[in-house]
């Protein structure tokens, strides 16, 4: 099973070399999923869901069945509701991922401190 944790920079997801995978596949499903999750904007943000740091887990097992942990920027977010299905359709459309299940987690809060410097910029947020 492979983990998307932080590896390079804090609050951000990456993804751990799977026992079973080769280790080509696993850069490729990282590069599309993050490309995936890349086009998913909160409608009030104009900042996609992975530079803010709304991703706190994707999971991609020996099968490509992808889990993901998210949250939002605020519990009563309006899209609350969408949102999850946003992200599952995005995943889903990548080659090789078998299925997506996206769970909303809100443990631990999101805070800014999540957010890249690309979403800070684009934010204005320094």
């Amino acid at each position: 099973m492979s983990d998307v944790s932080s590896e390079n920079a804090p609050n951000r997801p990456a993804i751990e070399p799977a026992t079973v995978l080769p280790p080509e596949e696993i850069d490729r499903l990282t590069d599309d999923i993050i490309a995936a999750l890349k086009t998913v904007y909160d409608p009030e943000i104009p900042s996609d869901i992975y530079e803010l740091g709304l991703v706190y887990r994707v999971e991609i097992d020996d099968d490509r069945n992808v889990a993901i942990d998210m949250t939002l920027t605020a519990p009563g977010c309006p899209v609350a509701g969408e949102m999850p299905g946003w992200v599952e359709n995005a995943v889903s459309a990548v080659q090789g991922v078998q299925s997506v299940k996206v769970s909303m987690v809100f443990d631990p809060p999101w805070d800014q401190s999540r957010m890249s410097d690309e979403a800070r910029v684009a934010l204005d947020m320094w």
